[in-house]
């Protein structure tokens, strides 16, 4: 019996201590953070939205497929990753504004230091 109870004991002091381990894997298992799009405004036509991405973020649902103007509330560095594994870093600064054009898929990811706001009128 105090055989049993102390293989007890030591199998509920392992599990205890591997418990905090595996919670860190699970987490670290996510991945990065996801950006945050907020949807300003849209009718039949066009959708006004503001996209954040805290640095290490990343946007896996950019809308390449459509037109969209951009602005920069806030710079930084995006790294934009194509389906065929090309890379391609883009720097942002505050108050710069562009004009996006149908492209291939990719995902956008923050490399940078710093928050990435963009304010972004997409054409429907």
């Amino acid at each position: 019996m105090k055989r049993y109870f102390a293989a007890a004991v030591m199998s509920a002091a392992a599990l205890a201590l591997a418990t905090p381990a595996q919670a860190q894997d699970k987490k670290a298992d996510k991945g990065a953070s996801k950006g945050v799009m907020k949807v300003l405004t849209e009718n039949d036509k066009v959708r006004a939205y503001e996209t954040t991405l805290k640095p290490g973020a990343e946007n896996t649902a950019v809308p390449s497929s459509a037109t969209r103007v951009l602005r920069v509330l806030n710079g930084g560095t995006l790294e934009r990753t194509y389906a065929d594994g090309k890379k391609e870093k883009i720097e942002y600064k505050a108050g710069d504004v562009r004009i996006l054009n149908p492209s291939p898929a990719y995902t956008a990811k923050n490399v940078g230091k710093t928050e990435v706001k963009l304010y972004i009128v997409q054409v429907k």
